[in-house]
């Protein structure tokens, strides 16, 4: 059983990775639904929090059927970060994460996220200050380092460990990799490998498979792997690992119907949450991944995009089934 302090998250836990405009509450319900046993916020900005900016505050919304669900903050100031901790605390998520591992420039130049990388004293100091500003289990997002010269997250990880963090995981690329190449998990496995290292370590970069995730789990000896891009528009991925890791059978993919069926799901949910206007508008980035693969789609994906209202989305999604079921006869 993989525990994170009291978090009990079964044998080999899936989580779903926080990724900026993408892991909404809209998305994050999908994804339950789909199987994931972890999940967490977009990234929240510590000085957004702080100043009570609207878009930081909404990201703190949270619901009992995520459970459990992390807030995950970023932000390259010591005592905003432990103050933005106590803040998201009191919305009593299970867990605060810690991102070390956002690449992109807008929040690296400003010494945050993957920032933290190239100056590791700053990071431990960062999050012993947001270890003893919550009474919640404080976990770390990261990635392997900055660059090929500094790849230390074997160090990196007994540092956090020691100062009390319970858990870890590690994107298998650099900061200036970005997202490109092959994740490298042989470090990853090294941090497993390393007889102090008691917390769970979950691997993260090209999970994209149940194959891979077998195989994964196998050769690096990871407690659980983090899913994101994998999970966008397929949110079977997580219910397609778990039947593969119980039987070693690949599930058949998902039915239009039931494509179709997450769509609807999602508006729904969006619009909840966002209201009919901003829940339709922000529903649209969406379509393509769920019916990727679909042959001839683009003519249907305009029509979704350009939809003004729920009704008229769903009315387009009963044209969709029914023109791919008499196709696919």
């Amino acid at each position: 059983m993989v525990k994170i302090g009291k978090i009990e998250l079964g044998a080999f836990p899936l989580l779903l990775a926080p990724m900026e405009d993408v892991s909404d509450p809209p998305f994050r319900a999908v994804c339950k639904a789909g199987g994931a046993d972890l999940m967490y916020t977009e990234f929240i900005s510590s000085e957004g929090l702080i100043r009570h900016a609207a878009k930081s505050q909404h990201k703190l919304d949270i619901f009992e059927y995520e459970r459990p669900i992390g807030i995950q903050l970023f932000g390259g100031d010591v005592g905003h970060m432990a103050e933005s901790a106590r803040i998201a605390t009191a919305v009593q998520p299970d867990l605060i994460d810690i991102n070390y591992g956002c690449p992109v420039k807008a929040v690296a130049c400003r010494g945050a996220g993957a920032a933290l990388l190239q100056d590791i004293p700053k990071m431990v100091k960062m999050t012993e200050e947001v270890v003893k500003a919550t009474p919640l289990p404080v976990t770390v997002k990261t990635r392997l380092g900055w660059d090929e010269k500094t790849k230390n997250i074997v160090e990196v990880a007994e540092r956090l460990q020691d100062i009390g963090i319970q858990a870890l995981t590690v994107h298998g690329r650099t900061r200036v990799q970005m997202y490109k190449g092959e994740a490298d998990w042989e470090l990853i496995g090294k941090i497993k490998e390393n007889p102090r290292i008691h917390i769970p370590v979950f691997g993260n970069g090209d999970i994209n498979t149940p194959e891979k995730t077998v195989e994964y789990k196998n050769r690096y000896g990871v407690d659980g792997v983090m899913i994101g891009r994998a999970a966008i528009g397929y949110p079977w991925m997580f219910r397609e690992i778990k039947h593969y890791l119980a039987t070693g059978e690949k599930l058949l993919p998902p039915s239009l119907t039931e494509r179709i069926l997450a769509v609807r799901t999602h508006l729904d949910f969006s619009i909840r949450w966002k209201g009919p206007k901003l829940g339709v508008f922000e529903m649209r980035r969406h379509y393509a991944s769920y019916f990727k693969n679909l042959p001839d789609f683009k003519p249907f994906r305009t029509l979704l995009v350009e939809a003004p209202t729920a009704g008229q989305v769903h009315e387009i999604l009963n044209e969709v089934e029914n023109n791919y079921s008499v196709q696919l006869v």
